[in-house]
């Protein structure tokens, strides 16, 4: 037995023959050399750095890959890069406390950091929802909002709750009289600086994805309060509630959001509203009373108790257990007509304004999320529509197919068609897939479909564009950019709006941006030309503004304000 390393801390021959081993073996002498080293091993050990130096290398590594080869799908990189930070965290994490080599205290530090960590951000905040770019957005989790009613802010009785002559105010549907996001009108100041807009209120508001229709001193929206839908009418100039209408029902996903989706449509003193669950009221617009109201999947013939599709790709489309229904009602003479996706000839349903009762049914294609609008086309006015399978015309009379064109690309179908000169319309899908123009041609008694180009330089994900003097202004991904409307080449792209709205006057171009802020742009096909802004809102924005006159309302799933935009004076009004 070594007895060298319990007596000796100095190794010589002599040691050696002090314990009768100073004729051993010389493997013996070694081993007790070891013996020795080991006891008297100090206790601290180096780090093991090159794990983290791997991870976090290839890390970097990956991230200069999504982004240089990513294509044009803004969204997968996202996900990508998030899926990329969440394994590398996991990654560090486990070589801190596993394969280091940290001192034991220091190893419980770290993991006791983390837990608490964890367990004060859950809870003092939750998760809300993504943002357009699949960001998660989180809420303090203790935030309490008093949702203003039509009792506690009714206007007195025989008083006029306006100082100011609203009777001609006028928004009433979805993206403006022609849902082409253009809206009549005086010009607009470009100084909001030296004259910046008069906030006349601000104020809580249920969640939903609706926007503002607006008829008089009335600004009719939609909101999700406590497990009712609701249709509520707002004062312009106050903010009161002038009235409320309830239905049961609530929706809500972490993708899309809670509440409603579609804007209000007011047409000749009535309202209708389609909630995202599926229900189509007419009410009347003075004093919200329900005239009739209908069941979309229903009437649709969709399965109730098919089993919920985040996808948004099922078969049997039934929107009210996707994403909801987001398609805003369309006035067709006496008629009232919404997406409804329903196959065998209930695409798109048709309701008699008065009545309710069902005027006709039409089509075979899943539901999108864009809405029907009317053009133009041939001297003859069509019911355009943009849904999952792709662009489709309708006869306003009896909703038969008047001719289709096929995109049926593996994504939600958000964005408006945009109406062109000379019987083309432009489409437009996010996702890295981009915009096609086609044409619509019409020979021999009947209409045809060609495609004319297809670019990736203009991707509306879920915004909308506009058409000015040959050129397509929009959302490219977040990005606000201008292609040239002949063969969808881009002329310039700048300004991170994120994924918001647009709306176009006079020859400006008004920008609802993703973070709330509201920007006014030239509308110049050679730059991009940035005259002013101002935060209108606080949070993520999705909501399509409204402008009637200088009245700007703007909402998100948190807030609503209203706000009184200076207008241009007359030499400026000449020089723009």
């Amino acid at each position: 037995m070594c007895l060298f390393p319990l007596i000796s801390p100095k190794i010589d021959d002599n040691s050696f023959k002090f314990i009768g081993l100073a004729h051993a073996p010389g493997y013996v002498k070694s081993l007790c050399f070891v013996m020795k080293i080991r006891q008297n091993k100090p206790k601290f050990r180096l780090i093991r750095w090159w794990p983290a130096v791997v991870i976090i290398g290839g890390f970097t590594l990956a991230l200069t890959v999504i982004w240089s080869t990513g294509g044009d799908n803004q969204q997968d990189r996202v996900l990508r890069t998030l899926s990329g930070i969440t394994i590398t965290t996991i990654l560090l994490v486990a070589w801190a406390l596993l394969f280091s080599r940290l001192a034991k205290r220091a190893r419980l530090v770290i993991f006791g950091g983390l837990v608490a960590v964890a367990v004060l951000f859950s809870a003092c905040f939750s998760f809300s929802q993504f943002s357009g770019n699949m960001m998660p957005l989180f809420e303090w989790r203790w935030a309490k909002r008093t949702l203003p009613t039509a009792e506690s802010q009714a206007p007195k009785p025989g008083i006029e709750p306006t100082a100011h002559p609203l009777a001609k105010l006028s928004f009433p549907q979805f993206l403006g009289p022609s849902r082409d996001c253009k809206v009549p009108g005086p010009g607009l100041a470009t100084d909001w600086t030296t004259q910046p807009p008069e906030t006349l209120w601000r104020q809580s508001i249920g969640p939903a994805w609706s926007g503002f229709a607006v008829a008089g001193h009335h600004a009719v929206t939609q909101e999700q309060r406590d497990e009712n839908e609701a249709v509520v009418c707002y004062n312009v100039q106050t903010g009161s509630v002038l009235w409320l209408h309830t239905d049961p029902g609530q929706y809500k996903t972490a993708i899309a959001g809670e509440g409603p989706r579609a804007t209000p449509t007011i047409h000749d003193g009535m309202v209708y509203t389609l909630g995202a669950t599926g229900m189509l009221n007419c009410l009347k617009l003075a004093t919200g009373k329900p005239v009739w109201r209908r069941n979309i999947p229903t009437d649709a013939g969709l399965k109730l108790d098919d089993p919920v599709d985040q996808s948004g790709l099922s078969a049997n489309r039934n929107k009210s257990k996707e994403w909801g229904y987001a398609s805003s009602p369309l006035m067709v003479d006496d008629k009232v007509v919404v997406s409804a996706g329903g196959e065998n000839g209930r695409s798109l349903l048709a309701y008699n304004t008065a009545t309710g009762k069902p005027a006709w049914a039409g089509g075979s294609s899943r539901a999108g999320y864009s809405s029907a609008r009317l053009a133009k086309l041939h001297g003859e006015t069509q019911v355009v529509i943009f849904n999952q399978n792709g662009l489709a015309a309708h006869s306003p009379k009896d909703g038969s197919i008047r001719w289709e064109f096929n995109w049926n690309a593996p994504y939600p179908h958000v964005s408006m068609p945009v109406t062109l000169p000379n019987n083309r319309i432009l489409i437009s899908l996010g996702y890295g897939k981009g915009s096609k123009l086609v044409q619509v041609d019409f020979e021999n008694g009947s209409f045809a479909v060609r495609e004319l180009w297809k670019s990736n330089r203009m991707k509306a994900k879920f915004t909308n564009l506009v058409f000015h003097n040959n050129h397509i202004f929009g959302l490219d991904d977040g990005i606000f950019a201008c292609i040239d409307a002949g063969r969808g080449h881009r002329k310039w792209k700048d300004g991170r709006y994120g994924h918001g709205q647009i709306l176009f006057r006079g020859s400006h171009i008004l920008v609802m941006a993703e973070n709330g802020d509201v920007v006014l742009l030239e509308a110049d096909p050679e730059q991009h030309v940035e005259l002013t802004r101002f935060a209108a809102l606080d949070g993520k924005t999705w909501n399509p503004p409204a402008l009637a006159d200088g009245y700007l309302l703007v909402r998100n799933h948190r807030e609503a304000a209203c706000y009184k935009l200076p207008l241009a004076k007359p030499a400026e009004v000449a020089a723009q």
